[in-house]
């Protein structure tokens, strides 16, 4: 039985970011893809310059009543990612409520891109809207530790800390947490970052249970545009493969993140030459040539259990 996702995310003409990090990594997995772009540009904004349009929470809304009026807007996952305005999100929201009346069983993941390393760059009037009304009908979230501190009011200094701050998203909404990167110390030396997930269930008795794991992620020195994106759809794909299984899940999208890195590291080092650094253009993620590893990716990454 086919999969259908409703990606609401921006889109570039050239690179790798939003939709463009998502689709198409999800299609070759096997989903259905149909794709709202946030924002419509030539490219990321890490280049000197950028041109192009920003979709409209009316404009968004019209985009919907067509797919509903056609009678295909049944969808088993909505994505989500970067935005900027308020309204905006809070369409998103009606839309993602509205599909759930229709689907009980569907599931929205979402990145609360919000910030990080202490500063926010969206506008600050996004936060309330993320946290009293985004992340109450998500059931995967993909934030930061600057973002998850933020949405849930707690420092992170600890792993305890970070499983409380976990916790108290369970209690906000979501199933399944992720903080994808923090400031915690590794144990595999500072050439590592830890990252953290969170899986709740419930028994066929009513009874909860939660899955806990730490994952010790290789840092690269290079900044990439569209990796947040991609991290947040191979979640998405492998929580559906796995979905009582977040160690595996996890260990399964963090290799594929691992190889499309890799990979793209490689690539611009090559054509940057020696000594210098790769530009945002050499820096664009090598997701066609990744299709291998994105279909079945060679762990390279275990999860540690730690409940």
């Amino acid at each position: 039985m086919e999969c259908r996702v409703l990606s609401i995310q921006s889109h570039v003409v050239r690179g790798y970011v939003g939709n463009k990090s998502a689709s198409f990594p999800l299609q070759v997995l096997g989903f259905e893809v149909d794709s709202i772009n946030s924002v419509q540009f030539s490219n990321h904004t890490g280049y000197s310059h950028w041109k192009g349009q920003v979709l409209t929470a009316d404009e968004l809304h019209v985009l919907y009543q067509g797919i509903k009026l056609n009678n295909v807007h049944q969808y088993d996952y909505v994505l989500t990612g970067y935005t900027r305005d308020t309204s905006f999100l809070e369409m998103v929201v009606d839309i993602v409520q509205e599909l759930k009346r229709a689907n009980p069983n569907l599931v929205y993941v979402c990145d609360p891109v919000l910030g990080d390393h202490g500063s926010m760059y969206v506008p600050q009037n996004l936060y309330p809207v993320y946290k009293n009304k985004v992340v109450p009908v998500a059931d995967i979230i993909t934030p930061n530790q600057f973002e998850a501190e933020l949405l849930t009011g707690k420092n992170i200094s600890t792993e305890k800390d970070a499983v409380e701050v976990m916790d108290l998203l369970h209690a906000m909404g979501p199933d399944t947490v992720v903080i994808t990167s923090s400031d915690l110390p590794s144990r595999l030396g500072d050439r590592f970052l830890v990252s953290l997930g969170s899986q709740r269930h419930v028994r066929p008795d009513g009874s909860r249970t939660t899955q806990r794991v730490r994952m010790e992620v290789h840092k690269v020195d290079a900044v990439f545009v569209g990796t947040g994106d991609l991290f947040a759809a191979m979640l998405l794909a492998w929580t559906h493969h796995y979905p009582n299984d977040l160690k595996m899940a996890c260990e399964k999208t963090f290799s594929v993140m691992h190889h499309v890195i890799q990979r793209t590291i490689s690539y611009a080092h090559e054509l940057a030459g020696p000594g210098r650094r790769p530009s945002p253009p050499q820096l664009e993620l090598r997701m066609v040539q990744s299709k291998a590893d994105i279909e079945d990716p060679a762990i390279v990454m275990e999860a540690i259990v730690l409940s």
